[in-house]
């Protein structure tokens, strides 16, 4: 057998007999993407839907830089949060660098941009005898926005989903604001990088296979979920 055989075995291995080592990493990560999406969802769902149901003039550069942000490089992300969690950034008296928190934080930040685009778009184009109807009942923005989050609620709950999933499969920004520690801050991308550096082929597979499996997972959902709910796929 080749190598790349070999490691692949003693991936299988490590999976099918819930190595300690390896789903500590993974649970760990599973904590972070999760307390990110918890985070952040709420807001961007809001402003997501009450940009889409406010009419301003700047509402076309707005949903421009929100686009452009989508794009923006994990890394970059991740060197702005260390700048301002170091200690001589402005935040740097919270000690969160290189912690749980500042991973979290980091994540939350990257998936912002994406799920308030998404929320966006699920309400861009409602039936306009409901934005009409709230309108004349003297219902503002915000209300507007609250209706429909919720006649788009099915829709709102792919949006965290693909939020999850971006921020799980994320590795620039929390390598360099958490700092890749063994026990801490090892994540599963982050552990990837480092043992595929190290060699350690068996362990990166393992987390590599754990990772697209609960990637491949969440995205057969949303298409179960989608066949379930035919309005969210139609025009």
């Amino acid at each position: 057998m080749n190598t790349f055989s070999d490691s692949l075995l003693v991936a299988y291995h490590l999976i099918l007999t819930l190595d300690s080592a390896l789903w500590e990493i993974v649970i760990r990560s599973l904590t972070v993407s999760g307390l990110s999406i918890l985070f952040s969802a709420p807001l961007a769902i809001v402003l997501g839907a009450l940009i889409a149901s406010t009419d301003f003039k700047l509402k076309p550069f707005c949903e421009l830089v929100l686009n452009a942000m989508l794009a923006m490089p994990s890394v970059v992300l991740g060197l702005l949060v260390y700048l301002l969690l170091s200690r001589s950034g402005p935040l740097g008296h919270l000690g969160w660098l290189f912690s749980i928190k500042a991973m979290v934080l980091a994540q939350a930040l990257l998936i912002l941009p994406l799920m308030i685009a998404l929320a966006n778009g699920a309400v861009k184009s409602p039936e306009m005898d409901v934005q009409e109807q709230l309108k004349a009942m003297g219902a503002g923005p915000l209300a507007r926005a609250l209706v429909l989050i919720w006649d788009f609620r099915e829709a709102m709950l792919l949006v965290m989903v693909a939020g999850f999933s971006r921020a799980i499969a994320e590795v620039g920004a929390v390598m360099i604001v958490g700092g890749n520690i063994d026990g801490f801050t090892r994540v599963m991308t982050t552990a990837i990088a480092l043992e595929t550096s190290k060699g350690d082929l068996a362990l990166a597979l393992a987390l590599g296979i754990v990772l697209l499996g609960l990637v491949f997972f969440l995205h057969i959902l949303m298409a179960l979920f989608k066949s379930w709910h035919p309005a969210l796929v139609k025009d």
